[in-house]
């Protein structure tokens, strides 16, 4: 007989699983960065996304090597992989939702070239796979801005097909992430509540240390999001170093739930030009230099899930692990 969908949440969340075997949970980093660096061109529409098609041993090797360095989750290619966007690129739908579910198959198998069962030395590293906003899906840099010319049940329809194709592949659980806005954030958890037993994570890309990038206070999201079936953990992602302590706070002000946060590496992205730059404005002390630096500041504020964003690096990811292990 199958355990009732009812089940407590405490005993659904894999984040809280996991995190009752290690004090923190280090997350991996870029993906994008790390297949630039392996000669990829990501100057596309579909981004990264389009290597699941033209360069899939490209991406289970950028996984495999965060596992490696000691990541105890990896979130899957699929930020800016949806079916419309595969159609407009000239694939057909069949060939879209096959690839979209390919995106979880690499994280696992790269998973298990890394983790065996019975290993003892390390939890289980988990497969999160990422939903990226529909801004990530417009590519026009929206994800850091909201204003969509989508109402909230324009937001479900456009995320469930993904949602529950990523489901179906087997993710541990879903990586809602770079949402601008809290309608988005809310589309999410009318979807976990069509599907019970669904976890995901949601995290803010912000702008500054108490609003995510639309101009809510990242404390009314974390309020509204605190008690929604299905949600794991919140917190933010794709934003300055600077910002994560004061964001953190905020969110611990307002709800109970794991917090996790992937920040950039500390450069600036224009996304008119797609482009990174350094960062100009003057630094303080919550400005560090590092992802490693930044964790224990950022325990000491709540949050529990570490990683890095944008232009980060599987080094970044074992700096943290190392940090791990020396306490």
């Amino acid at each position: 007989m199958s355990a009732p969908m009812t089940a407590p949440m405490t005993e659904l969340n894999p984040i809280k699983a996991l995190l009752a075997q290690v004090p923190f949970m280090v997350i991996d980093g870029a993906l994008a960065t790390e297949l630039e660096a392996l000669g990829c061109d990501l100057n596309d529409a579909l981004w990264s996304a389009r290597l699941l098609a033209q360069a899939p041993e490209k991406i289970r090797q950028v996984h495999q090597a965060y596992f490696e360095a000691g990541a105890d989750c990896a979130i899957t290619a699929s930020y800016q992989a949806t079916v419309p966007g595969f159609m407009q690129a000239g694939l057909t739908a069949e060939e879209a939702r096959a690839l979209i579910q390919l995106s979880v198959t690499l994280a696992q198998q790269a998973r298990d070239a890394v983790w065996q069962p019975g290993q003892t030395d390390r939890p289980k590293p988990l497969i999160a796979a990422s939903v990226g906003p529909y801004g990530a899906y417009l590519a026009d840099g929206s994800e850091y801005r909201g204003g969509y010319d989508l109402d909230r049940a324009g937001l479900v329809a456009f995320h469930r097909e993904r949602f529950e194709l990523l489901l179906a592949a087997g993710a541990d659980l879903l990586a809602a992430e770079t949402l601008p806005s809290l309608e988005e954030a809310l589309a999410i958890t009318d979807l976990l509540a069509e599907h019970p037993g669904a976890q995901a994570w949601i995290t803010f890309s912000a702008k500054d240390g108490q609003h995510i990038s639309d101009g809510t206070p990242i404390a009314k999201c974390a309020a509204a999001l605190a008690n929604c079936p299905g949600v794991a953990a919140i917190g933010v992602n794709c934003t300055a170093l600077a910002h994560i302590e004061s964001l953190i706070k905020e969110i611990r002000r307002e709800c109970d739930l794991p917090i996790v946060v992937y920040p950039n590496s500390g450069e600036v992205y224009d996304p008119v030009t797609k482009t990174w730059h350094s960062a100009t404005c003057d630094h303080t002390a919550a400005d560090l230099s590092g992802l490693a630096q930044g964790v224990e500041h950022w325990l000491a504020a709540g949050a529990s899930g570490f990683g890095g964003c944008c232009r980060t690096s599987p080094e970044d990811i074992q700096a943290l692990a190392q940090w791990r292990r020396s306490r």
